[in-house]
């Protein structure tokens, strides 16, 4: 399974977003620290879901690194956030 369909998946068990795009952009990467050739390593979300009303954006990125913290550790170098609630 891809990083990106795993990504998908945790995301959406834990936050059951309105509105989810989780974008692969390691290519626009490559040659960079942490890239690797051929792997998904670079990552821009944007997620709108419930979870996140009354949260500040940093409590809000802190919820999403929580749940992809298994992949943060592992295959994914860089992860760019756009939170919002719904």
């Amino acid at each position: 399974m891809s990083t990106k369909t795993q990504m998908e998946e945790l995301l959406e068990n834990a936050f059951s977003p309105v509105f989810m795009e989780v974008r692969d952009v390691s290519e626009a990467h490559s040659g960079h620290a942490g890239a690797q050739a051929g792997r998904e390593t670079h990552f821009e979300v944007d997620i709108i879901s419930a979870t996140f009303a009354g949260k500040s954006r940093v409590q809000s990125h802190r919820l999403v690194h929580e749940i992809l913290q298994p992949l943060l550790c592992t295959t994914v170098h860089a992860l760019a956030l756009n939170v919002k609630s719904s």
